[in-house]
């Protein structure tokens, strides 16, 4: 089977990727900042500050899967912050094609994460299709970075994938916590006007798209990772207080108090708009969860 080398394996989607990947008999190899011990995969370390990197890692494997990254609701976006967050996607997708270049110009592909904050921290009208330029905010610069990063290895005759990935909806997830902590403690309310759009995708769905993209030779560019349905705030806060048989009884959450607690940061929670996922399946990609009730129900 194809070997598979994945960077951002310790995260959410690199930690059930790797699962997934295994279980379909995959060699799958890990490049961390720090070396580790589970079953079945080899770890190789790098720096990407130093820009040292061990070449056995890149020598080897038949394709990258690149998702390190700093994450990006981590910390309040200061200046050095978000150089922090841009630099950690550039400077690492930098490393593995100077790498590539000089150790394994015969890479079958590399797939790299992305996000639909290509299309910019911006409620609107527009649905959003991978044919849509980089909206002119942090966001949309960061993204439109990563990418022409990733792009640099079409240069070496490789195929290059970027999903854009949009809110991932998992047991662990941190963004399925924070949503469901207030409306547990009965003090959930929508954020803003809540008419912003949540672009999301079940882990599973997101993890059978990156195996899809290992197998799919004609697959190549970008891809929208998100579920077919299109959902706002409002709503999707009231289903999950639904399905957790909790009242939301507070008005929303004013924009003002989130960008006082949040600074600039806040715009991932105020603003979001519709994102096409017919491109996806178009190649004849199935969603194993297509209704935002049908993960969460599953989920919580």
């Amino acid at each position: 089977m194809p070997k598979i080398l994945v960077t951002g394996g310790t995260g959410l989607i690199g930690g059930h990727l790797i699962k997934k990947l295994l279980a379909e008999n995959y060699s799958v190899s890990v490049l961390s900042r720090s070396k580790s011990s589970i079953e079945d995969i080899e770890f190789y370390q790098w720096n990407v500050r130093k820009g040292e990197v061990d070449i056995n890692a890149v020598k080897s494997c038949d394709y990258i899967i690149h998702m390190a990254g700093a994450n990006i609701a981590a910390k309040k976006w200061t200046q050095k912050r978000k150089e922090e967050i841009i630099n950690s996607r550039t400077q690492s997708t930098q490393l593995l094609f100077d790498t590539v270049k000089k150790h394994n110009p015969k890479l079958k592909a590399f797939i790299s994460a992305s996000a639909v904050g290509y299309y910019g921290a911006i409620t609107s009208d527009h649905i959003y299709n991978e044919s849509d330029k980089a909206h002119d905010d942090f966001l949309g610069r960061t993204t439109q970075k990563w990418e022409e990063a990733a792009d640099k290895f079409i240069s070496l005759g490789i195929r290059v994938l970027k999903l854009r990935t949009g809110i991932v909806l998992a047991e662990n997830s941190e963004a399925l916590a924070k949503m469901t902590k207030p409306i547990k403690l009965n003090v959930g309310a929508a954020l803003g006007s809540g008419k912003q759009y949540m672009p999301w995708i079940h882990i599973d769905d997101v993890c059978s798209a990156y195996i899809n993209a290992i197998k799919e030779e004609k697959m190549n560019g970008a891809y929208n990772l998100v579920a077919p349905q299109h959902i706002n705030n409002k709503d999707f806060t009231k289903l999950i207080a639904s399905i957790l048989k909790k009242p939301l009884w507070l008005p929303n959450i004013p924009s003002f108090m989130l960008r006082l607690l949040f600074g600039e940061m806040a715009k991932l929670f105020l603003f979001g708009s519709r994102v096409s996922s017919k491109k996806l399946l178009d190649t004849g990609f199935s969603f194993k969860y297509t209704k935002l009730e049908m993960a969460l129900k599953k989920l919580l």
